[in-house]
């Protein structure tokens, strides 16, 4: 008889439910560098510039669910094998975000160009029953 083998789980996952507030964004970041600074001794910490960019990535999509999307949202942290860090943030609201060209002299407009070049990834994915889901993926 073969003894039972645990899986060995390379990924951490969190998700936080955000009220439709100001304060969202920075809450959005105290948890993302809380979650990605937990350690976790058998998944690869992410480096200091990833937890940068993850934290800055949760604030702008975040605010922009907060501020365009006009409901609260669903922040989804993922920390996979090899140290990849996952950002998904899900609203309700049907309408699909827009990148738009990057004037330096715009108070705002910026964050999804800004999140669009420091993610590895970048995608919004509908979800069928009229919200979406923007998800930004840091390559290790």
């Amino acid at each position: 008889m073969r003894a039972q083998q645990r899986a060995v789980r390379l990924t951490a996952r969190v998700e936080y439910t955000l009220p439709r507030a100001a304060v969202s964004a920075g809450r959005a970041r105290r948890l993302t560098s809380a979650f990605l600074t937990r350690p976790r001794p058998r998944t690869a910490a992410p480096t200091a510039d990833q937890v940068d960019d993850a934290t800055l990535i949760a604030s702008e999509l975040v605010a922009n669910a907060v501020r365009h999307g006009r409901t609260g949202c669903r922040l989804r942290l993922q920390l996979g094998h090899g140290g990849e860090v996952t950002v998904e943030v899900h609203d309700d609201s049907p309408g699909r975000p827009r990148v738009g060209l990057v004037d330096t002299d715009a108070e705002s407009g910026r964050g999804l160009a800004m999140v669009q070049q420091l993610a590895h990834r970048f995608e919004v994915v509908n979800t069928g029953v009229g919200g979406k889901t923007v998800r930004a993926i840091l390559a290790v």
